[in-house]
Parts: C-alpha cells; sequence; structure tokens
C-alpha cells in the first residue's frame, strides 16, 4: 500500500474575508524566484491583500511583468502590504499598477 504524504503550505485560509477564492487554495503560478543578480528594487503599497491567496495572485501577476525578476510580498492583513519587485533595470510603474489591478488589489501611490 503506497501512502501519499502532503505537505500544508498553508495556502488555504477558510476564514478568510478574500472574495477571490472563499477558502480555496491558492492558484499555482508561475512564480520566478529574485535571482543573486539583480541589481535593484523598487516597492510599492498595495491595499485589500488579506491571506496567502492574496499574496500568490499579486505575487504571480507582477511576476509577470516586463523586467521582473523576483516579487516578494510582505502581508499586512487589513493595511498596505508592501510588494517588492528585483529587477536588473527599472520596471514600468504603470505595468506594475496594472498587473496589481489583474489580481484585484490596489496600488496606492504616494505623494511626496
Amino acid at each position: 500500500m503506497c501512502t501519499e504524504m502532503k505537505n500544508d503550505l498553508g495556502l488555504t485560509d477558510s476564514s478568510c474575508s478574500c472574495s477571490a477564492h472563499a477558502g480555496s487554495p491558492a492558484a499555482e503560478s508561475d512564480v520566478r524566484i529574485a535571482g543573486t543578480h539583480s541589481s535593484m528594487t523598487d516597492t510599492f503599497q498595495v491595499a485589500g491583500m488579506t491571506c496567502s491567496h492574496c499574496v500568490a495572485s499579486v505575487t504571480a501577476e507582477v511576476g509577470r511583468v516586463a523586467g521582473a525578476e523576483g516579487v516578494d510580498v510582505e502581508l499586512v492583513p487589513g493595511g498596505l502590504s508592501r510588494v517588492t519587485v528585483s529587477s536588473s533595470s527599472p520596471v514600468d510603474r504603470a505595468a506594475v499598477a496594472a498587473a496589481i489591478d489583474e489580481a484585484g488589489y490596489e496600488m496606492i501611490v504616494e505623494t511626496r
């Protein structure tokens, strides 16, 4: 008899208020991991993220932006999460904003 072991990666959150998944596991995605060759990072503030599914969605969409070599998300449920994009050249802010919007969240533009 073969017994399959499964690891819970914490990607299912049945108590989450995120309407994008209603308790389902986060979608698998083609996520690029930040490499050691990246020479710059850009950090963006994102509103509306509440769970690991939100992180997976934003990571997948932003990871598809031209020039993005890695995406790191610091989740702040109910607050402004930080999305850091690693690249070897500047990424297009409008493209990052569009990717975040496509994932179902809002990039906050700071006024200085």
